[in-house]
């Protein structure tokens, strides 16, 4: 009796494309996060500088500019979301580049700030991030493995893309 062995999407490890993911994926969000706050900081009437992106103290709602910093991390976790379907495109890797992204902007936070983020506001909105972006994106991926493949005569005729 033959065993039958699954070849459907079978992975191949490689450090080069992931790498190379991770980059893309903390460029894009980045250059996202930096460009919505740009515009938030001029709604707020506010100075642009990276402490509105790497400070924890400025994430608060007790006025206008916090609140803008909130709403713009939330705005980029929900842009993360599509730059995960755009560069990941695998639903099974969507909580992992998420909170990858995440844990090195812990990372660059503490070493920016030369302290560890103690304030709770920082910890939450960053927890509320990583769901909104993983969720967002796995909808995104999941609804393109999704899609109904062609089959067939008419499918070789027409050359459809599935992304």
């Amino acid at each position: 009796m033959k065993k039958l062995t699954g070849t459907f999407r079978t992975s191949v490890w490689d450090p080069y494309l992931l790498v190379a993911q991770i980059v893309a994926m903390q460029a894009l969000l980045y250059a996202s996060l930096g460009t919505v706050m740009f515009v938030m900081d001029l709604f707020a009437e506010a100075n642009h500088t990276l402490d509105h992106i790497f400070e924890y103290h400025e994430i608060h709602v007790t006025d206008l500019g916090g609140r803008l910093v909130i709403f713009a991390f939330v705005l980029n976790s929900l842009v993360g979301s599509g730059a995960l379907w755009f560069v990941v495109r695998r639903t099974k890797l969507c909580l992992d580049f998420a909170v990858t992204f995440h844990v090195i902007h812990l990372v660059v936070c503490w070493w920016y700030n030369s302290a560890f983020p103690a304030t709770i506001s920082w910890w939450l909105l960053n927890a509320v991030c990583t769901a909104l972006m993983c969720v967002g994106g796995e909808f995104l991926c999941l609804k393109t493995e999704l899609r109904e493949i062609p089959v067939g005569y008419s499918a070789l005729n027409n050359k459809v893309d599935l992304y």
